[in-house]
């Protein structure tokens, strides 16, 4: 295991702006300009780094309500209907954020840690083989099939730029490890609610006219990108008591992948809402 250090930018969407192993960066960096500027009701700007989305990834509002508003210290965001707080610290070298959602009770929503990395064409996305995975197109109805091929290509090897862009969500997987020369390793636990892992795998298909070259490994709760296309179990749902809690935990390593190209044990499960 090797110690990772974080930043955050509180004032613009609680967005994490670095994610380091010694002198390696882990996360991606956009050239987008605007980042600073935007307000709620703007449309997405891709700068990069991790952006907390919530209520919703696709759909309105673009990337969900936080991402385009100020937190307040020690890591609080409010919403048109709910409040949102993140605790993150490193704990025995691992980066951990705690989350605490409060909101009434059977709101439902989807949230991810929309974590853009910097990988090279030869990296992997390590998960058990066979997850349900769902593969979604920029438009229209999406398809199923099983990790690593769901569709019959295969997504866990980022790739050369091809001209292709691929989201997918691996279903019910509360952890995903990414190899490149080193390892990082992204565990999820939130009891009682669907845990995934959001692939988007965009090796200069998107937007058209302007791609460019961008990987995300987004450890989320739901199982579809679009709140409002969200069947009945496909959403997170707070509790009767109107709060909910789970954490992500971030962990890195060095040199050879785990046993078995298997990741290392999830965390222990944060109290349930």
């Amino acid at each position: 295991m090797v110690d990772l250090t974080f930043e955050v930018d509180l004032v613009h969407g609680g967005r994490w702006t670095s994610l380091r192993a010694g002198p390696r960066e882990w996360l991606w960096r956009g050239t987008a300009p605007g980042r600073s500027a935007v307000r709620p009701g703007d449309a997405f700007v891709d700068a990069g780094g991790l952006e907390e989305c919530l209520p919703t990834v696709r759909g309105t509002p673009d990337h969900g309500h936080v991402w385009s508003r100020p937190w307040h210290p020690p890591g609080v965001v409010e919403g048109p209907d709910f409040a949102l707080r993140r605790d993150i610290c490193v704990v025995d070298g691992a980066v951990v954020a705690a989350y605490t959602l409060t909101a009434a009770p059977g709101f439902r929503f989807l949230w991810a840690a929309h974590a853009l990395l910097d990988l090279s064409p030869s990296a992997r996305v390590v998960a058990p083989a066979g997850v349900p995975t769902r593969v979604f197109p920029l438009s229209g109805p999406w398809s199923h099939g099983p990790w690593p091929a769901p569709l019959g290509a295969r997504l866990d090897v980022c790739g050369p730029d091809d001209g292709t862009a691929t989201g997918a969500i691996l279903t019910d997987c509360p952890q995903v490890t990414v190899e490149d020369g080193e390892a990082l390793t992204f565990a999820l636990a939130a009891p009682g609610q669907p845990v995934s892992v959001a692939l988007w795998r965009n090796l200069r298909g998107w937007p058209a006219g302007d791609p460019y070259r961008s990987i995300g490994v987004e450890p989320m709760l739901g199982r579809v990108f679009d709140l409002a296309e969200a069947g009945p179990d496909d959403a997170a749902v707070v509790p009767a008591s109107g709060t909910l809690r789970w954490r992500l935990t971030v962990t890195g390593r060095r040199g050879q992948p785990a046993p078995n190209g298997s990741a290392p044990a999830a965390p222990p499960a944060p109290p349930a809402g």
